[in-house]
């Protein structure tokens, strides 16, 4: 289980996608250099210091080539590691150590990637009311693995999908006519548990979503000032919620002008991966 989520029901399919992108008919150098099954072991090595997520998933690629793989470890998603250090063993069949390293390897580097570029950025917050939220600015058939990694890393999941929560922007807005006519429909339309978050650039707008009772609001691309100003307005009639431009270098302004939550499509889409290598291939 990843997160309270199966793993065969939920992300078998994409696991075997990124191996069948990888292999399209079969691993050709592996094949030539060993042609008969022969069991044997590898190491994995840590080549950063960062937080490691993504282990399950790791062994998970090997396990779906060949069930009898094994990995084993003492580290469990969350843990610091260090440059240089022993992180397990993979033990399998050589073939399949060989055909499913790159795949195995690339979820555990992206996901220990962004698992410690958010835990970089939610430490900057410490001692602040406000939260670190992701977005929907995920790699394609990979968001699964990103939004858990942004939770390992200490931040929290804003909705996963289009299904998952109310979300009015600019272009809704746009379509409806007007912010308190959106709200509207979107009251109407949605079941009476989900909350209603509405984005807005101004404080005109900020006071028509104000009006329109809204439960969230989304400050878009707001200057410092006007964010002040905006969340002063805002007070105890809905939650507050900062987006657009955010880097790691704005964290502490922003969280000391009081926001609730401060989302960030950057601890995904440009966190840098965490690096490892599978090393010391050998018999058992």
């Amino acid at each position: 289980m990843i997160n309270g989520v199966n793993l065969k029901v939920n992300i078998d399919d994409y696991i075997l996608s990124a191996l069948k992108e990888d292999i399209t008919s079969d691993d050709v150098t592996t094949n030539a250099v060993m042609p008969e099954a022969k069991l044997g072991h590898v190491d994995l090595i840590c080549k950063q210091d960062g937080i490691v997520c993504g282990l399950e998933v790791f062994e998970r690629t090997f396990k779906l080539l060949d069930e009898n793989c094994k990995f084993t470890t003492k580290y469990k998603d969350g843990d610091v590691i260090k440059n240089g250090d022993y992180i397990g063993e993979v033990i399998g069949d050589i073939r399949v150590l060989l055909s499913g390293e790159r795949v195995a390897l690339n979820y555990l580097q992206r996901m220990s990637g962004i698992a410690t570029y958010t835990s970089e950025s939610v430490a900057i917050l410490k001692g602040s009311k406000t939260k670190l939220l992701d977005t929907r600015k995920t790699t394609p058939n990979n968001r699964i693995f990103e939004k858990y990694a942004v939770k390992i890393g200490g931040g929290t999941n804003h909705r996963y999908n289009l299904s998952d929560g109310v979300l009015i922007k600019d272009n809704h807005i746009g379509a409806a006519g007007s912010i308190a006519k959106a709200v509207a429909m979107a009251r109407d339309y949605a079941p009476f548990v989900r909350k209603i978050e509405v984005e807005v650039e101004t404080l005109e707008q900020l006071q028509e979503a104000l009006e329109a009772k809204a439960d969230i609001i989304m400050l878009d691309n707001m200057d410092n000032a006007t964010m002040k100003e905006a969340v002063a307005m805002i007070g105890d009639k809905a939650q507050s919620e900062c987006s657009g431009n955010v880097t790691k270098e704005r964290l502490m302004e922003i969280a000391e002008i009081g926001v609730d939550f401060v989302s960030s499509g950057a601890i995904t889409y440009a966190a840098p991966i965490l690096d490892f290598s599978m090393k010391n291939l050998r018999p058992y």
